[in-house]
Parts: structure tokens; sequence; C-alpha cells
């Protein structure tokens, strides 16, 4: 099926997306979001788990978590071009919540086909927050790559990197089971769990490597983890990348306001055509950008056949696009840019986290040269 011009964007993609960007306004805007997570300046501070808990109560009663939840689970079963408007908007405010691990979670969940998956899925519906384990310790999330293993009906190992891993209240863990990989559902509170953070510039994530000493699983949602985390990737990158454009705009309009009142030698720099066109460039490349990102959401709901090169394309441009809009909005704000006061520097970091996370665009574009002219 072709894909619409509007990328399938309707009234009722709109409806969501302006509430989300009301709600986001009113409960996180910037001086609440400095307020929560910037309070410790000290470069040395423990790793830490800042959010507001009462948010995420919020966002559960607004149907965010059943958004990307299928009918027939107890979702709401929206596009993937809605779920991308609202990882848009999670982005454009840096929101400190485990809404965007949640989701991905849940499109690999939609993936498993089974029985198990399905009551998880209506879980997250409900409410239930959740978060992927499923890179090992050099970064990789190929399934066949896990440092998990499940045996007697029981995980051992460590997964690393997982993203908001002190916030969710449960993993979806991949382990070895033989000569398969297969999926688990685990409470964050099981017996042998081991919740290790990393130290991260990103003050509105946490991230960890959480251990598995003879813990036994909730659920046992695949016993085909390969398949179902393959097919769930192109949506796995399609919000990273929505979180990018989201964070990047915000940080190409602070750029620019400030630029109509930051004076040098008598006028304001935005004047001058060497930020004139420094700003028309990060525009630019956000456009770019967010036009991958709807295209890559659209392939989903549509033409799942490219969906993947899509979504790949997606994410080079996102991660390339995001940390160019921080790199310039540093810039414009001259000495005070890099200052802990300013804040941009909250979402200059958020993207960085965002560039490498699932892939930077060199990585990508390295998968997509392979998969369109032929591996070197």
């Amino acid at each position: 099926m072709a894909q619409p011009k509007d990328f399938g964007f309707g009234d009722d993609e709109k409806q969501m997306r302006d509430m989300a960007k009301k709600f986001l306004a009113e409960h996180c805007n910037v001086e609440k979001l400095r307020g929560l997570v910037a309070g410790n300046p000290d470069p040395e501070r423990d790793p830490e788990c800042l959010w507001e808990e009462s948010q995420w109560d919020k966002a559960v009663e607004l149907g965010w978590t059943a958004l990307a939840v299928p009918e027939e689970a107890g979702g709401v079963g929206m596009s993937m071009v809605a779920v991308a408007a609202l990882c848009e908007e999670i982005g454009r405010a840096a929101w400190p919540s485990p809404l965007v691990p949640t989701i991905n979670a849940t499109l690999v969940l939609r993936e498993c086909g089974t029985d198990e998956a399905k009551a998880w899925l209506g879980k997250i519906a409900e409410g239930e927050s959740m978060s992927l384990a499923i890179t090992n310790a050099d970064g990789s999330w190929d399934p066949a790559d896990t440092d998990v293993t499940f045996k007697d009906g029981k995980l051992s190992g460590t997964a690393s990197f997982v993203q908001d891993a002190r916030k969710v209240r449960s993993f979806l863990v991949s382990a070895k089971d033989g000569n398969k990989v297969s999926l688990h559902v685990v409470s964050a509170e099981a017996a042998g769990v081991k919740i290790d953070p990393d130290h991260i510039v990103d003050l509105t994530r946490d991230q960890a490597r959480v251990s598995f000493n003879g813990t036994e699983p909730a659920a046992t949602v695949s016993t085909d983890g390969v398949k179902a985390i393959t097919a769930a990737t192109p949506g796995i990158l399609t919000v990273i990348s929505a979180d990018l454009v989201g964070s990047g705009e915000w940080l190409l309009q602070t750029a620019n306001e400030y630029a109509k009142v930051r004076e040098q030698f008598g006028r304001p720099i935005g004047f001058f055509q060497a930020v004139k066109h420094g700003i028309v460039n990060v525009m630019l490349d956000i456009d770019k950008a967010r036009s991958l990102v709807y295209n890559a959401a659209c392939a989903i709901d549509t033409e799942p056949e490219n969906a993947e090169t899509f979504a790949r394309m997606a994410k080079a441009k996102a991660s390339d696009a995001g940390t160019f809009a921080g790199d310039r909005a540093v810039q414009y704000h001259g000495g005070i840019g890099f200052t802990w006061e300013c804040d941009v520097h909250l979402y200059f970091k958020r993207n960085r986290h965002n560039q490498f996370l699932f892939g930077d665009a060199i990585h990508h574009r390295r998968a997509l040269a392979d998969a369109l002219i032929g591996a070197a």
C-alpha cells in the first residue's frame, strides 16, 4: 500500500499531539525541568534517578501507555505516526519519564504473537512501565549477542545500557535459551535482580546494568526473540529519532530567540549572516529529519517491507541534526552556553545520549550501504 501524502497524519494524530504539547507545557516546562534534574552541579555526584512519578500517573490517565498497544490487547491501537508525534513532544520537553522505553518494550511485545505477550501488553495499557534489557556489555542489541542465559526456568547474566532502569517496574529480557533466544518479563523487584546505575551525561534519564542471578521471570513471552526484536527494530529507531527531532526543535527555537536579543557590535547577533545561515541550516536539518521520521513511521503503518530502510535513514539524519542543533545552540549562547545555569545543556546532553542509543549515524549509514549496495 502506497504512503498517503500527509504520512497519515490526520485529525486524531493532530489532536493527540496537541494534547501532549499542552500537558507537557503545563507539567514539565523548562523551569520545572531544570528544578527537577539540575539541582546538583557536582560532576562527581552519584548517578541519580530524577523524575516526578505523579506525572507518569497522569500520562497513564491520558492513555499514552495504551497508544501503541493493539485494541485486542486492551489498548488504543493508534498508528505509528501518532506514536512518533507523541515521542516528538516528549523530546521537545525532554520529559524525564520511562515512557520512551515502555513504548519500545511495547513494540517488541507486539511482535511476539503469544497469549503471554498479549497479557503484558494489557498491563502496559493499564500503566505498567517496562524497559528493554536486550543489550550486551559491548553495546550490541543483536538478539544473538545477549549476555543473559535462560536455563531450568531461571535467568542468569547481565543486560547493559538498560534505559530508565530505576524508573520502570519490569524488564523485557532477551536470553540465550539453548540454540534459540527467548524473551522474558521480569519484575524489577524479583529475587536475584541487581541494578547498577551508570554515570551518563543525560540528566533527564537514568541508565544501568541489570544483573540476574537465578531470577525466575514473571512470564516467558516468546521463544523466538530474534524474530520479535528484528521486527520491532524499525519502530524502536523511529521512536528515538522522533525524540531527537523534538529536542532539536527546542534547541533551534531557543537559539533563534536568543539571537534576537544578544547583542554584539551594537546589533543583535541574528543580524549577522554567519548566525542567520547557521540557524537556517539547523532548521533545514531538523525539517529533513522530521520528514524522514514520519516517512519511517508511515512505512511501518502502510508499507512494512520498506520500514527498516526508512527507519535507518531517519535515525542517521536525526542523530546528525539533533547534535548539530545542540552545537549551534551552545555556540550562539556564547559564554553562558556551556554553563550549568543555561538550560541548553539539558537538551544538548539528551541529544548526545540519543545520538548513540541504538546506533549513531555512521552505524546506520553503513547498514544502509550493506543493504542497498551490498556488503564490502
